[in-house]
Parts: structure tokens; sequence; C-alpha cells
């Protein structure tokens, strides 16, 4: 399937959870940071609040962070303080009261308390959403509720994603298509490519190009699009001719085709690739802080992280940095 931005929903569940960048949304007002080799954390204002001390450090989400030292993940509160002791070989965000933990190769989840409430069994495993969890067994995909039990497990589904929005893409033989919380199929594979439903609508593709379907699968935005993204604040990044602009849900374009890339809006702006440099645009089409960045990421609590010559800081709506390591 051709490269797309269906796959962009600001939201990397995936990744390990670190001081770099690709990590869950912060939660909390409390913002990963990197001092002379240690992670620390800084608020909204750039202003220290937990002393640079970490090998590594993830994001905070409800009331904890994962943490590392000496080669074990552990999770900190707000204070700073220890609240479930470094034993993991790798350690993610909490979602929905559990944080999937890796031990021996194998992961599995625990609660605040760091107790073991779903034993590492699983080769590979994503965070709870919408009260399941996607888990690999082998190449095989199912679903789990919180107590561990499987909820889905069809020997049909080559891949799966997460539940958002009350459905999970899956993948049967070469097409996607969407299941409900039972397993039962509730839009049946023919897509070539399928990004999450958002706002109600989600990105599809068909022979080569992508649209947009409504929750019962009928399309509602032909197919026109040579890449098309999930809607977010009203509006979704589209590239049409090489060109990225944006449209409203009704599928008019809003933001003509003119960036060299674009992802979706996040607080009000939205990342918009110029040459080689990322800047943000507010939903006028307006640069309201100029491509200057050889990375960036969306905008959360009012900060985005940037990146200029391999130095990551973070910067306000203003685009004024409130932490540059460069200036530390």
């Amino acid at each position: 399937m051709k490269k797309s931005i269906i796959f962009f929903i600001c939201l990397d569940i995936s990744a390990l959870i670190s001081c770099g960048p690709q990590r869950m949304k912060e939660q909390n007002g409390l913002f990963p940071v990197v001092q002379n080799g240690n992670c620390g954390y800084i608020d909204r204002t750039g202003k220290m609040v937990i002393t640079p001390q970490f090998d590594d450090a993830g994001t905070f989400t409800e009331e904890l962070a994962p943490v590392e030292i000496n080669d074990r993940w552990g999770y900190i509160d707000r204070t700073g303080e220890m609240v479930i002791q470094p034993q993991f070989d790798k350690a993610w965000s909490f979602s929905e009261g559990l944080a999937h933990v890796e031990i021996e190769n194998k992961f599995g989840y625990i609660d605040k308390l760091g107790r073991v409430v779903i034993k590492p069994q699983f080769d590979g495993v994503l965070p709870f959403t919408e009260e399941l969890a996607r888990v690999e067994i082998g190449e095989k995909f199912i679903f789990i509720d919180k107590k561990g039990g499987i909820v889905i497990d069809n020997p049909e589904i080559s891949y799966a994603w997460p539940f958002i929005e009350g459905l999970a893409k899956v993948e049967i033989g070469d097409k996607w298509g969407f299941i409900d919380k039972k397993g039962k199929l509730a839009i049946k594979p023919q897509f070539d490519g399928t990004g999450y439903f958002s706002q109600g609508l989600a990105p599809v593709e068909i022979k080569g190009k992508d649209g947009y379907i409504d929750k019962t699968g009928r399309i509602v935005i032909k197919p026109q699009f040579d890449e098309a993204g999930q809607f977010f604040e009203g509006l979704a990044p589209i590239i049409i001719g090489g060109k990225g602009g944006y449209i409203d849900k009704t599928g008019t374009i809003v933001i003509k085709p003119q960036f060299d890339y674009v992802l979706p809006f996040s607080e009000g702006l939205a990342l918009i690739k110029i040459g080689e440099k990322w800047g943000y645009v507010d939903k006028t089409g307006k640069t309201m802080i100029k491509p200057v960045f050889d990375e960036a990421k969306d905008f959360h609590k009012g900060l985005a992280e940037v990146k200029i010559d391999n130095v990551w800081g973070y910067i306000d709506k203003t685009g004024k940095y409130v932490w540059n390591p460069a200036e530390k």
C-alpha cells in the first residue's frame, strides 16, 4: 500500500515512551526534557519541576510517568517520587488505569500500584482503549479485556489496530475493514488501506486514491486525494499533486494545497512542511510560526517539541522557546 498520512493520528500508541520525539500525548502539564544527559521535567513556563536524574523518561498520563534508572523502568508521580520501583525491562504510559510493561521479552499489564494484573505472556501489545487492548501471540492478533480474558479471537484477521470511536480497523486477506467490540464485521474488508475513525469519519484508500467513509461504511467524500488524514478540530490534511492542504467534513478545500507536507490540527495549529523545514499554520492557512525547524511535533497543553541541529526544545504558540537546551 502506498505511503499515506491516514496513519497519522497525533498519537503514536506503539512507540516506546521516551525522552525522544515519539511518545503519547502529555496529559498533565509536565514535559520531559534532557539536561546534561539526564531526564527531568519542566512545566509550561519552562521551569524545571523535577530535577534531571533519570536515564530516560516518558510522558505523564493519569498522574504517573515511566522513568528508567540503571536499565530498569519504574514510575514516578508529579512530585518526582518513585511510586513503582524500577523493575521492568521497558515500561509505557498508563491508559485507562493500566500500563503495559516488558519482562524478559514478553509483554503484560500492571495497575497503578505496580501489581501485575495481566501476566507478561504476549509477543506484542498496545495500550487499552475503550476497555480493550490488542495483543499479539505469535502472528495472531486478538483483543483482551482488563482481566486478560480473550474477547475477540478471529483467525482470519491478519492485522489489527486498537478501538477508536467504537470500531477497530482490521486486515483480512489483503483488504481493510472494521470490526465492532463483539468482533463482528461492522464494515466489510474492501479498502486498500484505511485510517482510524475521528469525528465520525475515516480515510480510506480505493484504487490509489483516498476518500472518507462514515460508520456505516458509506463513502461520504469520494476518493480523490493522493493522501488523506484523520479529521481533528473539523479539518483533515490532504495531498493533491504533491502539495498539501486541508478540507472540512463536506470535502471542501478550506486551505488550498500549497505545502510540501501537512499534518492534523492540534490546539488550533497544524504542522506544515516547506522544503525541508517545519512550521505551523492556523485554520485560515496563515503562517503563525515560520518553517525553521528540522523536525517538530504538534501542540499539547500549549507547547510543541521542536528540533534544530539535533537539539530538541519546546516552544509556545508564539514560536518563542520556553526550553532551549542550546541556551542552557
